[in-house]
């Protein structure tokens, strides 16, 4: 019996004892904070066996800005969406918690993302900070609510 259910766009997963929202998280490759907005969930630390969570959207990815809106210095929610992508990924450059991420590009999401291009195996010029095509698509940056 599995605990993962399939509907046209979205995927479902049934909590089971000892699951946290981090390890779901983890594992579909999204954010706590996504899964907290898409479940309406007051509250990270408290998911309970049998509770049905929406874990992925088909088609609430954001899709490649192009290396051009970072270099324009955008100041987005959709940096923060990243930011929580990154942190989750164990890529974390970001002084202090989570909570004190701007949504302003600057060099702690340049030097957070440098870190994720080198968890993909990146060197060089290739791991310079800068979202590329295949990596931004590789993060799955879920679109801010």
């Amino acid at each position: 019996m599995t605990t993962q259910h399939e509907t046209r766009h979205d995927t479902y997963y049934t909590v089971r004892p000892g699951d946290t929202l981090h390890a779901i998280a983890k594992r579909y490759h999204t954010t706590v904070k996504q899964l907290q907005i898409w479940n309406h969930i007051p509250d990270v630390n408290v998911i309970h066996p049998g509770q049905r969570l929406l874990v992925e959207k088909h088609a609430d990815f954001v899709p490649f800005p192009g290396k051009d809106w970072f270099a324009g210095m955008p100041n987005s929610p959709i940096i923060l969406m990243m930011a929580y992508r990154l942190i989750d990924e164990g890529c974390n450059r970001y002084p202090g918690n989570a909570e004190g991420v701007s949504p302003r590009w600057d060099e702690d999401h340049r030097d957070s993302y440098a870190m994720w291009q080198r968890k993909l195996g990146y060197s060089g010029s290739d791991a310079n900070g800068v979202p590329g095509q295949t990596s931004w698509d590789k993060l799955r940056v879920p679109f801010p609510d």
